[in-house]
């Protein structure tokens, strides 16, 4: 488990190091820099020499995997017929808006938030009803009384990221049990994306919204994958929790002629990645905490007019630019070497975000071109 490893991804179709001209560092999209768990390593070989790379379904390990890590992890019991296999949690986002909104009704999120959260009901030709979060205690929460009072008759879904793209928040069970309240007085069903729940990095453990209860389980789709956590989001391999029969039905039915089966590789994958990847994990977490720290540090004592509060999950910082008053901060920043990714995506206005999730050279010098960059305004 060699963190600091520095790889040429360039050759091998990166789209993280290939958008940008080569001179820029690429701290944008949530896709790490590190070699994926040994294990997983060894079992996509196996495959490869397999030699015969045809249609897949999942079978009873897959199911088994699954199921047990639902319960060793979150206390969370789950039927084998409540589980959706996808090959991507951003088609699930698409899916629930399409098949568990009706045409004239709205779906309900809270900003700044991964991009896809804000498209989907466009596409779906749903609409979007938004919140910003704001700032309480040296952390972004929820405001809860703006929530209940913007919810109504036609906001019939919620999108839930937890743990929060872009800010790193980790919602705890007060936080959680608020968010349920609403939805259950409004009539609402839940769509959580808990995508970086195994990336939780302060001392605290992740809760599924639906294991709060039987009531919220029953109005929650819950999405998870193994991609964000052991660095495999390429091999296309999430799934979906719904309990509900009758959610689950809508969302089978608008999946149909259009969202196939995950991929024989990224089954592989997540099986082993499950199975044996915890001891890489938690290496994994000491060196994004280290990270953390690192960023952290270098802003407050080399740009202390971009501010940013550490989240507790996630490899992702949430930078705010605007004291620097830039007309343009991520086309600023990227004319001087570094890409990241630009706030307006988030409908964060001002902001940057910038990804940790790689060796500490690189890491660096990225920091050391913003620092430039910054001296430069």
């Amino acid at each position: 488990m060699n963190f600091d490893k520095v790889s040429n991804r360039r050759p091998f179709g990166s789209m993280k190091w290939n958008k940008f001209p080569e001179d820029v560092t690429p701290l944008w999209v949530a896709d790490m820099d590190f070699e994926a768990p040994s294990c997983v390593r060894e079992t996509l070989k196996s495959y490869v020499d397999h030699n015969i790379y045809g249609y897949s379904l999942p079978q009873k390990e897959l199911i088994g995997t699954v199921i047990d890590m639902l319960k060793e992890k979150y206390a969370w019991e789950v039927k084998p017929s409540s589980i959706v296999w996808l090959p991507g949690l951003v088609p699930a986002l698409n899916i629930a808006a399409r098949g568990c909104v009706q045409n004239n009704r709205e779906i309900f999120t809270h900003t700044p938030v991964y991009p896809p959260f804000l498209t989907a009901p466009i596409l779906s030709n749903r609409k979007l009803k938004t919140n910003d979060m704001v700032i309480n205690n040296g952390r972004f929460e929820i405001d809860y009384k703006k929530m209940d009072n913007d919810c109504s008759l036609p906001t019939e879904l919620y999108y839930l990221c937890n743990p929060q793209n872009p800010t790193g928040r980790a919602f705890d069970r007060k936080e959680l049990e608020k968010i349920a309240e609403t939805c259950l007085k409004n009539d609402m069903f839940i769509c959580s994306d808990d995508i970086h729940c195994e990336l939780i990095l302060d001392d605290k453990k992740h809760i599924p919204i639906a294991t709060l209860s039987k009531e919220i389980e029953d109005i929650t789709i819950t999405l998870m994958a193994p991609s964000k956590t052991y660095n495999i989001p390429g091999l296309c391999f999430s799934f979906a929790v719904i309990p509900n029969y009758k959610l689950r039905k809508r969302f089978i039915r608008a999946m149909q002629g259009i969202v196939p089966y995950p991929g024989i590789m990224g089954i592989a994958g997540a099986v082993s990645a499950y199975k044996g990847g915890e001891e890489w994990r938690l290496e994994l977490l000491k060196y994004l905490r280290a990270n953390r720290s690192l960023v952290s540090n270098f802003i407050s004592q080399h740009m202390p007019d971009i501010k940013y509060i550490p989240g507790e999950a996630t490899y992702l910082a949430w930078l705010d630019m605007r004291a620097l008053n830039l007309e343009n901060p991520f086309q600023y920043f990227l004319k001087n070497g570094v890409g990241l990714s630009d706030g307006k995506e988030f409908h964060g206005e001002g902001f940057l975000r910038l990804n940790f999730g790689c060796p500490k050279s690189t890491l660096l010098e990225g920091l050391e071109k913003m620092k430039l960059a910054y001296d430069s305004i």
